[in-house]
Formats: structure tokens, C-alpha cells, sequence
């Protein structure tokens, strides 16, 4: 009896540290799951202050671009509403003291070569557009329709050349307006000068205009040793309805410069002309330059529209002439031919080079 008692009194101890163990594990399974879930919140607290704070600096950046940019637009206002008085063809016009958004009708060379694009290119519809420019995207204005497309743009200052009088009124309510002078027409180099002025940049003229007339210089010497005293002519073949060959004079707002600037020797029919004159059928076998120079007045080459025209230099008379005989005419592209600007002048002296020079 005495051992069952003892027996029971074993089994009810074990009972108890048993119970006692598992109570332990419980807790320790509890304390852990307790710990873990502080650490949950912890690290959730700690990442939601993170991103409150990533979105504070986020909204203060975004804030700040916004603040740079009003301030700039700001600065550019105030830059264009700065006003001062200039001469022009027709008297005194208050312009922009820095334009940010301009139009220079025909006018488009001298901006770029100061670096300036403008808002947009010059075109007509019988004549194309300066396509030597490679101004792509760039939006044409059509100088013969509706000022309603400049109007568009929002120009804060417009430069015209010559020829368009009849419109400068109207382009003057749509902005301030420069005609540039009629003696500086046709002169390239103080054109980019008063341009460089408007623009608010003058010292750009200055860099450009050096380099500029070191091309010339050095053109003209390797022209004089290799042509010397040989004449030298200027034709366009004026395509379309009516094809015909058209002299271009010595003084010509094209081609002028490379008598006065390079020194060409011109054929003597050119001084008797200031802007062109047709060379009458007739007159063809007298055609006796050295070299010619000739290039469409619209188009290209290879124009199907200008066929008609082309199959004039297919006339027993022309092909008759010592210049075709020889081998010294050169058909070049119309475009800068066609503008007496810096950067077409500089190209004028790349083709007078590549095909005078041996």
C-alpha cells in the first residue's frame, strides 16, 4: 500500500513539472511572437516615416524645379519687355533689348550663323525656301499667304529685308518690326552685324565676321593662282513656263561678292548690269566666259518640271560656246546661289574652290 502511495506521489510531481515546462514553452512561444511583432511594427513605423520623408523631399524638389522654372520664364519676360529705340529703313522702332522669339524674313542665315534659330524660315511658292539652311524643323511661313501664321508663332520681334514694304505695316502689329536699310542690303557683312545687335548679341558679329573674312582671303588667293585673269559669268536658268538664261550682274545681292570680295575677273557683259539681264538667243554665240556658273532658279537638276528648261543647254548654240566646249561650266544647287548671306558665301566658296581649283 505504502508503495502505490509513493507510486501516485511520483506520477502526480512528474504531472506537474510537465505542466509546469509546457506553461514555460508557452510563454517563451509567446514572449517571441510578442518580440517579433513589436519588431513588425518597428520597422513599419520606421518605413512609413522613410517614405513620408522621400515624399517630402520629393514634393520640396518638385517645388523647386517649379520655382526655377516660373523664374526663369520670368527672367525671359523680363528680358523681352526691356525696350530700347533703334534707326531703321523707315525711321525709329522700339525692339526687344533681348527677343527671345524671332522672325528674320529672309534674313534666316544670318541668325543661324550667329547661332540664333528662328521661330520661322522664309518661303514662297514659285521660289521654295532656303533648303542649304537644313532648317527641318523649323515651321515654313509662306511670305505670299496670310500673316494670321506669324501672328501664330508669337514673334517679339521681326527683321525684314528688302522687298516687302507693302506688308511692313501689317507686320507691325503683330510685333516690333526692323526693315534693315537699303544701303545695307546686299552688303553680308554689316547686315550681320546690325542683326547680331538686335539679338542682343553684338559680340558674336565679331567672332563670326573674323573667321569670315579669313575664308575669304584665303579663297581668293588660291583663286588668283589658279585662274588668274580668266572670266568668270554667272548664270540662272530660269525654269517654268517661259525657260531662259539670265546674266547676273557685277553688283548683283547674290552673286556680287565674288567679284568685289574674291576678285574674279568678270566677263565684260557683267559690268553693264547691276541686278541681271536675259541673254537673248541671238546673243549666245557672243557668250564667250571662261568659266560659267550656272544653277536653276527653282527646283533641282533633275526636276521633272524642269526638263523644258534644262533641254535650252542642249541648243546647238550653247554646246557652241568655248566655256561648254572646254569643260568650264559648273551646274551647282540653286539654294545658296541664290542668297548672298555668311553662311551661303561661305558656301559659294567651297564650290568655287572645288571646281576652279586643280
Amino acid at each position: 500500500m505504502a508503495m502505490q502511495t509513493i507510486g501516485s506521489i511520483r506520477k502526480i510531481r512528474w504531472l506537474v513539472v510537465l505542466l509546469a515546462i509546457m506553461v514555460s514553452l508557452a510563454g517563451c512561444g509567446d514572449a517571441k511572437e510578442t518580440s517579433t511583432n513589436g519588431e513588425d511594427s518597428k520597422q513599419k513605423n520606421s518605413k512609413q516615416e522613410n517614405n513620408k520623408q522621400e515624399n517630402s523631399n520629393q514634393e520640396n524638389s518638385n517645388q523647386e524645379n517649379s520655382k526655377q522654372k516660373n523664374n526663369k520664364q520670368e527672367n525671359n519676360k523680363q528680358k523681352s519687355s526691356d525696350t530700347r529705340k533703334v534707326k531703321d529703313a523707315f525711321g525709329e522702332v522700339e525692339v526687344p533689348v533681348k527677343p527671345q522669339r524671332v522672325a528674320g524674313i529672309y534674313l534666316e542665315d544670318y541668325m543661324l550663323a550667329l547661332g540664333v534659330e528662328p521661330i520661322v524660315q522664309w518661303y514662297h511658292p514659285n521660289w521654295g525656301k532656303q533648303d542649304y539652311l537644313g532648317l527641318t524643323d523649323v515651321p515654313l511661313f509662306d511670305i505670299t499667304g496670310s500673316l494670321e501664321a506669324m501672328l501664330e508663332n508669337n514673334p517679339d520681334l521681326i527683321i525684314l529685308n528688302g522687298g516687302m514694304d507693302d506688308s511692313y505695316q501689317l507686320y507691325s502689329k503683330i510685333a516690333p518690326t526692323y526693315r534693315l536699310p537699303d544701303e545695307m542690303i546686299g552688303d553680308a557683312e554689316e547686315t550681320l552685324k546690325t542683326i547680331a545687335d538686335l539679338l542682343g548679341i553684338p559680340e558674336k558679329a565679331t567672332s563670326v565676321l573674323g573667321d569670315y573674312k579669313q575664308k575669304v582671303a584665303d579663297t581668293k588667293e588660291k583663286l588668283e593662282e589658279a585662274i588668274g585673269r580668266e572670266t568668270v559669268a554667272v548664270v540662272r536658268l530660269d525654269v517654268g513656263d517661259k525657260p531662259e538664261l539670265r546674266l547676273f550682274g557685277l553688283t548683283n545681292a547674290y552673286t556680287g561678292m565674288i567679284y568685289k570680295d574674291l576678285g574674279l575677273e568678270p566677263f565684260p557683259w557683267v559690268n553693264n548690269i547691276e541686278a541681271h539681264d536675259v541673254i537673248s538667243q541671238e546673243k549666245i554665240p557672243e557668250f564667250s566666259a571662261d568659266h560659267i556658273i550656272i544653277f536653276p532658279s527653282d527646283g533641282t537638276w533633275d526636276s521633272q518640271s524642269n526638263e523644258k528648261a534644262v533641254a535650252l543647254l542642249d541648243d546647238p548654240l550653247w554646246k557652241s560656246i568655248p566655256a561648254v566646249k572646254n569643260g568650264h561650266v559648273y551646274q551647282l544647287e540653286r539654294s545658296h546661289w541664290q542668297s548672298g548671306a555668311i553662311t551661303a558665301n561661305r558656301m559659294k566658296m567651297d564650290d568655287l574652290v572645288k571646281f576652279l581649283v586643280k
